[in-house]
């Protein structure tokens, strides 16, 4: 599973961070976590609105912080 935490590092965006790490560890599976920073790359995957979470490829949330069983949700979806 590959996750990307797309933000240029504020507040939101690390909040975001921490809860993927929080909900991979909880459901206890083998996750490439990466955090983008990069403002031409965030805008390739279409964000207009920082935090975004990309799942395997696919914008899955963006200008938000969903909570740690949001993202479980998302991830076993």
């Amino acid at each position: 599973m590959e996750l990307k935490v797309l933000g240029p590092g504020c507040a939101n965006c690390k909040k975001l961070e921490a809860n993927v790490f929080e909900a991979v560890a909880r459901m206890n599976v083998d996750a490439d976590i990466q955090k983008i920073e990069d403002i031409q790359e965030i805008i390739g995957y279409g964000i207009l609105s920082t935090p975004g979470l990309v799942v395997n490829g696919k914008v899955k949330v963006s200008g938000r912080v969903p909570s740690v069983s949001e993202i479980i949700n998302i991830l076993n979806g």
